[in-house]
């Protein structure tokens, strides 16, 4: 299969396309720098060049493959109209891809977020077939606009794309990662102390990046139209658990702060209303249709195996 990639020289598209070449299908990605062209290169891809703000030329590269999987996303708007920009230049770009795969029956994977509003309402783990709610006044702003995201790429079914969403956790892990834990470890090395909401029982589910990009291959090869997976490497965990791993490595305390607390100016920033959140979530539909079984390591595991912290901070008490 010709795969058209998006996001490819990202953290988790650098290990999709190698994923999909060991695979033997023939990939495609898009770039938009020198640099980004050179990277996709040497993960063994053709090079695409452009961005995801040109909408048609989205759609002729969909056109021309036969698959896509999507997992870019318009950053550059973060800094002047934050999330509910990105999530809804995200829209737009889900409805071209639409125009351009009506009725061929080609696959569509496209990225999404494990935690969408209202699920916390359900008192048990978030299922796949928990579907995203509707917008509405219901569900204002940024969620609002990226559940519209959710449901627009499932609605494609109905138009012949045999088009499926990826849930993926806060925590997509491994050995290239420079997301929510990175962050995470550079507040507590600059205050000398990491937090944790409440009691710290609220859950996070997390995922290797390498499991997850196995994932992908694997719903763009077997998914039926119009379903949701979730990329989650087991039973989600406890925030605390994942604060005392982080203070043992760098071998300062993991302590609870209450959450009036934690909302003011100076200790999680913009990462307050994040780490309060508690995101129960099952992958067992997921396993059990497609096949995927997650080999690499869990997330404790993986912050034990010390690549998090590289010497001087790497002790283990």
């Amino acid at each position: 299969m010709h795969v058209f990639v998006t996001g490819g020289t990202g953290h988790i598209g650098s290990y999709i396309i190698p994923e999909l070449i060991a695979a033997g299908h023939e990939v495609t990605g898009l770039a938009r720098s020198d640099a980004s062209a050179d990277a996709v290169f040497a993960l063994g891809a053709k090079v695409r060049r452009g961005d995801i703000t040109d909408l048609e030329a989205l759609k002729a590269a969909a056109s021309e493959a036969d698959g896509v999987i999507h997992v870019a996303h318009r950053q550059d708007l973060l800094p002047t109209g934050g999330l509910d920009a990105v999530a809804a230049a995200e829209l737009q770009i889900m409805l071209a891809y639409g125009e351009a795969l009506a009725g061929t029956g080609k696959p569509l994977v496209v990225s999404a977020s494990i935690g969408s509003p209202g699920w916390e309402k359900l008192g048990r783990p978030a299922t796949e077939e928990d579907p995203a709610l509707p917008g509405g006044d219901a569900h204002k702003g940024t969620l609002r606009v990226r559940n519209d995201v959710e449901l627009a790429v499932i609605g494609l079914a109905e138009r012949g794309v045999r088009s499926s969403i990826i849930r993926i956790p806060p925590i997509a892990h491994s050995t290239t990662d420079a997301g929510f834990l990175q962050v995470l470890i550079g507040l507590a090395k600059e205050k000398g102390v990491i937090g944790y909401p409440g009691d710290g029982a609220n859950v996070w589910p997390a995922v290797h990046a390498r499991d997850l990009a196995t994932l992908f291959r694997l719903a763009l090869e077997k998914s039926p139209a119009g379903k949701t997976w979730h990329g989650v490497e087991g039973d989600s965990i406890p925030f605390r658990e994942i604060a005392e791993a982080i203070g043992r490595h760098m071998g300062v305390p993991a302590v609870p702060i209450p959450v009036d607390v934690l909302m003011l100016p100076g200790f999680f920033g913009f990462l307050a209303n994040l780490v309060t959140l508690d995101l129960p979530a099952s992958n067992a539909i997921t396993r059990e249709t497609l096949g995927w079984e997650p080999t690499h390591p869990g997330l404790l595991q993986d912050l034990d195996n010390g690549h998090y912290f590289p010497a001087p901070n790497n002790v283990i008490a």
